[in-house]
């Protein structure tokens, strides 16, 4: 993996990792836009959710798993975004799939 996050997920790079298993790791962004902001990765190397082969969609309920589990240790589990961007005109900016799990603070909404 060439992107910052394959480099995290090797450890080659420093993070604040706050899960870490076989199937992803959950960081801290470093850039956070509310009080808790949690990247999740997955370790396979996805370019974004489109790129997702059909063998790994079972990765996905894995991933919600992961996301439900890190609310409810972080108490944002009444409110919080999951969400993940596809694409440069979607705001994407790292080629490596991610989530971001948002929240502790009021999100407003986002349409």
């Amino acid at each position: 993996m060439s992107t910052i996050f394959g480099k995290i997920i090797r450890k080659e790079m420093p993070a604040q990792i706050v899960y870490e298993d076989d199937l992803v790791m959950a960081i801290k962004d470093l850039y956070p836009v509310a009080p808790v902001h949690i990247l999740i990765l997955p370790k396979k190397e996805m370019k974004n959710l489109q790129a997702m082969a059909k063998e790994d969609l079972s990765l996905m309920s894995h991933i919600v798993d992961v996301a439900q589990k890190l609310a409810k240790e972080y108490k944002i589990e009444d409110n919080y975004r999951f969400l993940t961007n596809n694409g440069e005109k979607a705001g994407q900016s790292v080629w490596h799939l991610h989530f971001h799990l948002v929240g502790g603070k009021e999100l407003g909404s986002i349409a």
